[in-house]
C-alpha cells in the first residue's frame, strides 16, 4: 500500500487517526500550535495518545482523559488551566463543525489564530 493510501497513522500507537475530531495534529493547528507550513511534515497523533494536551478539553461529548506527569493540569497554576481549557475546548469543538464540512484547509483555525497570521 502506498504511503498515501495508508491514513494518518498515529506515532504513539500505530493506529488510524480516522477522524479529526481524533487528531492531536489538527486541533494544535486549528488553536494556532502548529504553523501551517509544518502541518503537511508533521507527526500525526491521537489525541487520547497525547494526554498533555487532551486534557484540556472539557465536553460531554469528549470523556476525560488524565494526564499522570509532570503535566498534569491538577499541578499547574489555575488561571492558565482555565485559559487552556477554554481555547482547547474550542479548538475542539471546531473540529467537530469541521468534521462534515467543505472548509478551506486555511480556514480550520479558530477565528484569533487566522487573524495572527495575516500579514499586517
Amino acid at each position: 500500500m502506498a504511503k498515501c493510501d495508508e491514513g494518518y497513522l498515529c506515532q504513539v500507537c500505530g493506529q488510524e487517526v480516522a477522524d479529526i475530531t481524533q487528531s492531536d495534529l489538527y486541533l494544535r493547528y486549528v488553536i494556532g500550535l502548529l504553523n501551517p507550513e509544518v502541518l503537511h511534515t508533521s507527526e500525526e497523533r491521537h489525541l487520547r495518545c497525547n494526554p498533555a494536551l487532551a486534557q484540556f478539553i472539557v465536553d460531554d461529548d469528549f470523556p476525560a482523559v488524565c494526564c499522570d506527569d509532570d503535566f498534569d493540569k491538577q499541578l499547574l497554576d489555575a488561571d492558565f488551566v482555565r485559559q487552556r481549557e477554554t481555547l482547547v475546548t474550542r479548538g475542539w469543538r471546531r473540529l467537530c463543525e469541521l468534521r462534515d464540512a467543505d472548509t478551506p484547509i486555511l480556514e480550520y483555525p479558530l477565528p484569533e489564530t487566522r487573524a495572527s497570521r495575516e500579514p499586517s
